[in-house]
């Protein structure tokens, strides 16, 4: 997959396949739209192009309570990784600004989608709102397509077992702890991308070394304080884990990660931890009753993932 910093780097990709968003957890609905895009760009002898934005919209339209309320499901990092396994030829990631911001939904498509990128198809997702104030939506494009020489496609809602999908329901999903449920709207794992820390692991009284994962990305979601079962993969490293999700008062909270099969290596950068299913609530690591309770859990998790 291509990575552009900007529409001038992107303007040599040839018949692109043109579709816009945060695509933040890359679901069952954002794979839908790729599927299509791939689809198209066969056709049209083409690549596919998704375009987002860096940061956040949110980060800098409310500076004042994004900090608090905004939760990503995925890193930056995250993202790139399962859009590439998803199959997009391209990504244009653009600076977003609050001069940005005022583009209007007509210049966006006038000046990049056809001035610059000179797309072929645009595609949107079902009540997708694009451009100043979110003016933007298919109907529009629809109405454009002759002027700026485009065809427009709508792609509908996507549903799991007869419940729409969203990442507003993810989000919730994890937050509350419910895994298995977000794994199914996601279409894949919930994942952890990060460098554990061996320097900075702690060890408690009957327990095994119980290592640090630091994140990288402030707004990243983190499912409810509790025990999860997890598997830890890198390149040909691969080990069945348990990732204990810790509170602490006014900061982040901390992840605690027990290799079972084998501690990574220092040559490993980036390890992606899969969630797989939760098995017990919040621990007190100082309590007593929590060595038993996370003793169990691995053997339990060991028995859960083979």
């Amino acid at each position: 997959m291509n990575v552009y910093r900007s529409f001038e780097e992107a303007r040599d990709i040839k018949n692109p396949v043109v579709t816009t968003g945060s695509f933040d957890g890359v679901h069952i609905g954002h794979k839908t739209i790729l599927k299509r895009l791939k689809s198209l760009a066969e056709l049209n002898n083409g690549e596919s192009v998704l375009i987002t934005f860096d940061p956040h919209p949110r980060k800098v339209l409310y500076p004042e309570t994004a900090g608090k309320g905004l939760k990503l499901i995925n890193s930056q990092h995250e993202k790139l990784e399962l859009l590439s396994k998803a199959g997009l030829d391209n990504i244009i990631i653009i600076k977003f600004s609050l001069e940005f911001s005022k583009i209007t939904s007509e210049q966006f498509v006038r000046d990049f989608l056809h001035g610059i990128l000179k797309a072929k198809v645009v595609v949107a997702g079902f009540n997708h709102h694009f451009g100043f104030n979110q003016e933007g939506d298919y109907k529009k494009l629809w109405g454009w397509q002759d002027k700026y020489n485009f065809s427009a496609e709508e792609i509908p809602e996507q549903e799991v077992e007869n419940e729409t999908v969203s990442s507003t329901k993810i989000r919730k999903a994890i937050s509350e702890g419910y895994i298995q449920r977000a794994n199914a709207y996601l279409d894949h794992y919930y994942i952890i991308m990060g460098k554990p820390l061996c320097y900075n692991s702690v060890s408690y009284t009957g327990l095994p070394v119980l290592w640090t994962i630091p994140l990288t990305e402030e707004c990243k979601l983190l499912p409810s304080p509790g025990i999860y079962a997890v598997s830890a993969e890198s390149g040909t490293y691969y080990s069945r884990a348990m990732v204990i999700v810790n509170p602490k008062e006014g900061n982040q909270p901390e992840l605690m990660v027990d290799f079972f099969d084998a501690p990574p290596t220092e040559e490993e950068q980036n390890i992606t931890m899969s969630f797989h299913k939760k098995i017990h609530g919040a621990v007190n690591l100082s309590e007593p009753r929590s060595v038993s309770r996370i003793i169990s859990a691995r053997e339990e998790i060991s028995d859960l993932i083979y």
